[in-house]
């Protein structure tokens, strides 16, 4: 929905093996942390194990699989959050950052059951810009 501003230009970061970059949410409306079914961060074409990826949104980091429960942290739609992963990255050159997202939305629900999109972004920056 809105794709093209879902990764924030400038925020690339890393430090002792983790890339992280700041998502905001590509819906208009708030959404709990059990609608957020699942990410993926992609540097330069390569992924970020599955395993390695964090969410941290309000201060606080969640395993994709401690999200599956989480009704009591909520993504709203003027807060970043941030996906990391163990994804060595040089800092002095310039990357391809994309971050491939999956959402739930609880109260449209469709022939199929809840409404469930899958959104992505892609920026080039440096580290640190």
């Amino acid at each position: 929905m809105i794709a093209d501003r879902m990764i924030e230009q400038g925020t690339l970061t890393a430090e002792g093996g983790r890339t992280a970059v700041e998502v905001r949410i590509p819906w208009y409306r708030a959404l709990p942390g059990s609608c957020i079914a699942g990410a993926a961060l992609t540097i330069d074409g390569v992924a970020a194990p599955e395993d390695s990826l964090r969410w941290t949104m309000n201060n606080r980091t969640f395993s994709f699989a401690e999200l599956v429960e989480e009704t009591g942290e909520w993504w709203y739609p003027l807060d970043s959050a941030v996906l990391s992963g163990e994804l060595p990255v040089d800092a002095a050159a310039e990357h391809e950052v994309r971050v491939d997202l999956k959402l739930y939305i609880p109260y449209i629900i469709t022939d199929h059951g809840v409404l469930h999109i899958e959104e992505n972004d892609t920026k080039t920056m440096k580290v640190g810009q």
